[in-house]
């Protein structure tokens, strides 16, 4: 029986910290700080559409954080370099381990990406990244109008990769993301990518935590 791998895309197979390197330009010094506020307020911005049943794809999410990010550290950036930062993040670069990891994996274990965004944006993605020939298909929240951690986004995937009765792992380096997964079914496991990453659990702990992608092969033989 072939067990099933669904991965979160931004932040476990892509680095969004490239973006902070762009953003010395607009904001100097305060770079890694504005880049944080405006994954939060993206992902902040999905939750509350996903609450509320008011659906915007998540490029309208990135796009009014961004907006936020510049009001919040008072800012005026030209619409058309805000045009360009939003661009970049079709363009991030897989961390260092991700390739290792999935030459490790494919063959072995049936591999889904699984993301906030349109199908489009994600396939452009991972192209970039140069790591779409991995995966078997992309699974993405606009098929189902919401975001993660929404359970009809899980509980959707699952019925895409055909493992309503099966055993399907969600790996990501969101805990966020892994508690969503978990409540709806899925076995998970945490890339914890920072030591400084703390995981509110809800006691509902992963399955197993790694350090790295490489890990996972090892980890999945312990964790099944």
């Amino acid at each position: 029986m072939s067990i099933t791998l669904s991965f979160d895309v931004y932040g476990t197979l892509v680095d969004p910290g490239g973006i902070i390197e762009n953003l010395l330009q607009d904001v100097g010094a305060k770079a890694t700080e504005f880049a944080d506020c405006w994954s939060d307020r993206q992902h902040e911005y999905s939750f509350r559409r996903g609450i509320m049943r008011d659906y915007a794809d998540f490029s309208i999410c990135r796009r009014d954080a961004l907006e936020f990010a510049c009001q919040r550290f008072e800012v005026d950036i030209a619409r058309e370099r805000r045009t360009e930062l939003l661009g970049l993040y079709g363009n991030l670069p897989a961390f260092s381990d991700v390739k290792p990891a999935l030459d490790a994996l494919q063959g072995v274990f049936r591999l889904f990406a699984l993301a906030n965004g349109k199908r489009t944006e994600i396939a452009e993605v991972l192209a970039n990244a140069n790591i779409s020939q991995y995966f078997e298909g992309i699974i993405t929240t606009d098929e189902v109008r919401s975001f993660k951690p929404d359970p009809v986004v899980y509980h959707h995937a699952k019925r895409v990769m055909g493992t309503l009765a099966l055993p399907c792992w969600l790996v990501s380096s969101s805990p966020w993301d892994l508690i969503g997964g978990g409540s709806a079914g899925l076995a998970t496991a945490w890339v914890r990518r920072s030591e400084e990453e703390v995981y509110a659990s809800w006691g509902a702990e992963p399955n197993v935590t790694i350090r790295s992608l490489i890990d996972l092969p090892t980890a999945l033989a312990t964790g099944l």
